[in-house]
């Protein structure tokens, strides 16, 4: 007999505008009985989870007089009513909001399995990336979070193979933010020559999508240390925070005290040609050595040391060319002077939810 599959989605931006779509052509598509968003929900009515919600827009979703409309449902109330459902329920979380993250555990051990490309839940405190996991075994559930390293590169998927099948992970090294990697492979290209303003760059980006609505969300450099957190606990490292090891942040200290509102974006922006100069500086360093500026991560497994920041890499090696994609390079017993090397760009709303579409049928075929 065939499992039935249902379906509950938090989160209908970019990411979830892709993800049903891409739902809508598949050809046994589980049954969607919950979508919800910053301040409305609709559900398939109980007992029968019966109409299910169409791979639509919410816009004309929300149309259909059969669905139940309601305001925003709190996480343990969504996780009930997928837990009720006659079959094997999963929630897709298409947000960023660690409250949501934080109640994992509570999906999980009530057999609700979880995908998602939010990297809160595995990047927080410790305890909590521990009992996710934990409370997934409990509950008979999977966990699915491959897009919250990488986009659709594979770096997890591969780490814990390479871990699974007895390899040592030695040291990993790379570039893990696409706004990051375009921003400085435009400041000071693979060839070294450029007179690109910093602040320019930065506001050229902001206005074409290319960074987060407040680019200071980019530029210090948190969500570069959530994805090498998530990376180093994958390969067995405790890393209790993703502030627990220093990270190099991009924004003026001067500005560091800004509001996190529209505002304080505005100002930002604002104030931020008046330190060009110490860029400026970081490229001729870079450039009196030879070198190239980029802004790197790294892990070093046997001293457990792990660093975020501007750093010199050699000229024609694959980190000095990169303009906009992310690249992982690691280095294990078996890959020690050849790392095995993972490189391509990572984000966007299709390319994001094609990995969560990729975990989602992972989960669908483990569970069947």
């Amino acid at each position: 007999m065939t499992t039935p599959f249902y379906l509950g989605i938090v989160g209908v931006g970019g990411v979830g505008k892709a993800f049903l779509e891409q739902l809508g052509r598949l050809p046994n598509p589980p049954k969607l009985v919950l979508l919800a968003r910053s301040s409305q929900t609709l559900s398939s009515p109980v007992p029968l989870f019966s109409p299910s919600i169409p791979f639509t827009t919410w816009e004309d979703a929300a149309k259909s007089p059969s669905l139940v409309k309601s305001g925003a449902l709190p996480p343990t109330e969504i996780a009930a009513f997928l837990a009720s459902t006659p079959g094997r329920a999963i929630l897709v979380d298409n947000t960023s909001d660690l409250a949501l993250a934080e109640t994992y555990p509570t999906f999980l051990e009530q057999g609700v399995s979880v995908v998602t490309p939010n990297k809160k839940g595995f990047s927080e405190d410790i305890t909590l990336f521990n009992n996710i996991f934990a409370s997934a075994i409990r509950g008979n559930a999977l966990v699915q979070h491959q897009c919250t390293v990488g986009g659709t590169l594979p770096v997890l998927s591969t780490l814990r193979d390479l871990v699974a099948t007895g390899d040592e992970i030695i040291r990993i090294e790379g570039v893990l933010s696409g706004t990051l990697s375009l921003l400085l492979g435009e400041f000071m290209p693979g060839n070294g020559i450029s007179n690109a303003r910093w602040s320019s760059l930065v506001s050229h980006a902001k206005e074409i999508g290319h960074t987060e609505p407040d680019p200071r969300d980019d530029l210090n450099g948190v969500d570069f240390a959530r994805k090498l957190t998530i990376i180093a606990r994958v390969i067995g490292i405790e890393v209790t925070r993703p502030d627990s090891f220093p990270v190099e942040s991009l924004i003026p200290v001067e500005l560091s005290s800004l509001p996190p509102s529209p505002e304080g974006t505005t100002e930002f922006m604002r104030e931020l040609p008046k330190y060009d100069v110490r860029m400026d500086a970081a490229r001729k360093a870079a450039q009196e050595q030879g070198k190239i500026l980029r802004y790197v991560g790294s892990i070093d497994v046997s001293t457990r040391a792990i660093e975020v920041g501007l750093r010199h890499v050699e000229k024609g090696s694959l980190i000095a060319n990169l303009q906009g994609s992310q690249i992982v390079s690691i280095y294990t017993k078996r890959y020690d002077t050849n790392p095995l090397i993972l490189q391509g760009g990572g984000g966007g709303g299709e390319v994001t939810a094609m990995g969560l579409m990729a975990d989602l049928l992972k989960v669908m075929e483990q569970l069947k």
